[in-house]
């Protein structure tokens, strides 16, 4: 009996370890697939196999959300409430900047944004620095603001708009009682009823220190690949005055092309060290694909049809516009107009304001993919319109019966710049190379900016700056 009872004990064992055995084999490939992106959700994976336990399950969501809340920590420039729209967060009186501020400088930003529920609500916020990778810095909040912790945005106006109803809200910033004291990156909080968790949406905003003078050219890439579709970049950076010993670690470069952060060149080591000049001209580092100018969409008025708009369908209670079908601009000739380099400016023609008095409608976008046939990555509407991808709506859904993708934005009267991406989930990127094509004569925008730590610091600061024109090649 003691016998046979030992058998089965260890028989059980080893079943029970032939089944943990199996159980982490699955669980390590639906990980790797995860991580190929071959699943898009986590509920894929679990209507897939339903041989998973409940610990497996909960492993599969450990290592799926976790690298997720992290990214959700990093990463601004989102919406987290669905009736915030038409957000522009700008330099003061100019639609088509970037919110950049020099420290302790007279320097204004103003931030406009609709709520749609067309009430009154209690908006407040706040300003939070983050490190040059938008990782949290360990300081206080009084090491770097002068003021109060929090805000209330006291200035809104009911839409008087014919169709839409909604509220705008705006407010100019820094001002007396939210003052930052440090250079760096800065991300604009912006919650309800005083309420840190009740978040309706966050900004980026740099605050400029210029202390590192910063030089930068934009050349054609000696590369025969790269000759004529990207841009290289030649920077120089002086950091006289600055102890700057391990250049590799205290010193950081990051490279927007036309304010765009998904695709910035980040983590670039210096390629000459000299005496109090740092030089980054690496080629096969320092160069971006040019990508093409633009596509556009005129919607300063409901009443007269856009240049790009087919047709128009408005009734008594919303306004619907259809813009054209459009296919992949690979391979076409180029032709250089001027653009808003992906940003939008609210703007009406009848030359009421733009801010409360402006229509909303609902666009409709098609894109013919070549040969009806649908991409291995999905397609998105990129710009400042949809966040550069952020905005949920920006996804472009496959219609298999048409042969084509389909997309709808509600957006509000003006002038939109906007281009077609495929998003890679290994490296969590847009590329246009299939549905824009590069070239290299297009007209971009590139921004440089120059973080440094000093040894012991707790944060980055942002030293340097400047701002280039690819064609014209003066600053901007």
């Amino acid at each position: 009996m003691i016998i046979a009872a030992t058998l089965s004990a260890v028989a059980a064992t080893e079943s029970r370890m032939i089944n943990l055995e199996n159980e982490c084999c699955r669980l390590k490939a639906t990980l790797l697939a995860m991580k190929n992106g071959r699943f898009r959700n986590f509920y894929l994976v679990i209507c897939e196999d339903k041989s998973f336990s409940m610990r497996s399950c909960m492993m599969i969501a450990w290592f799926w959300l976790l690298p997720i809340m992290v990214l959700a920590q990093r990463e601004p420039d989102r919406v987290f409430k669905k009736n915030i729209k038409s957000i522009k967060f700008t330099r003061f009186g100019d639609q088509a900047s970037y919110p950049v501020i020099e420290l302790n400088g007279n320097g204004m930003l103003e931030l406009h944004f609709d709520d749609m529920d067309a009430d009154v609500k209690y908006y407040y916020f706040t300003l939070e620095l983050r490190n040059a990778d938008w990782s949290t810095v360990q300081m206080s909040y009084f090491d770097y603001v002068k003021g109060f912790t929090q805000q209330r945005i006291n200035t809104y106006r009911m839409s008087s708009a014919m169709l839409s109803r909604y509220t705008h809200y705006t407010v100019t910033l820094p001002d007396r009682n939210i003052m930052p004291t440090k250079s760096g990156n800065y991300v604009l909080k912006v919650f309800l009823n005083g309420d840190t968790s009740q978040i309706a949406f966050t900004r980026r905003m740099l605050v400029v220190d210029n202390k590192f003078p910063v030089a930068t050219q934009i050349q054609q890439p000696f590369s025969q690949q790269a000759f004529r579709t990207h841009h290289r970049l030649l920077v120089q950076v002086g950091t006289k005055g600055f102890d700057v010993r391990y250049p590799q670690q205290q010193v950081r470069l990051c490279v927007l092309q036309n304010y765009r952060w998904d695709n910035a060149l980040l983590k670039v080591a210096p390629t000459f060290l000299k005496t109090d000049l740092l030089e980054f001209v690496n080629e096969q580092d320092m160069i971006m694909p040019a990508m093409r100018e633009w596509r556009w969409l005129n919607l300063k008025s409901f009443r007269l049809l856009g240049d790009r708009v087919s047709k128009q369908q408005n009734t008594d209670s919303s306004f619907s516009v259809f813009v054209q079908e459009e296919k992949t601009r690979v391979g076409q000739p180029y032709f250089y107009f001027n653009d808003l380099n992906g940003m939008f400016e609210l703007e009406t023609v009848e030359k009421i304001n733009p801010y409360w008095e402006a229509d909303y409608s609902s666009v409709k976008f098609t894109y013919i993919p070549e040969g009806g046939q649908p991409f291995r990555q999905d397609l998105y509407i990129l710009g400042e319109l949809t966040g550069y991808g952020a905005d949920p709506a920006s996804r472009m859904v496959y219609n298999t019966a048409k042969r084509r993708y389909e997309g709808e934005l509600q957006l509000k009267q003006g002038y939109y710049d906007y281009v077609y991406g495929l998003y890679d989930p290994a490296t969590r990127r847009f590329s246009t190379e299939f549905t824009e094509g590069n070239v290299w004569e297009t007209e971009n925008t590139y921004m440089v900016l120059v973080y440094f730590r000093e040894l012991g610091g707790r944060y980055d600061q942002l030293l340097g700056f400047n701002r280039v024109n690819s064609t014209f090649a003066r600053p901007q």
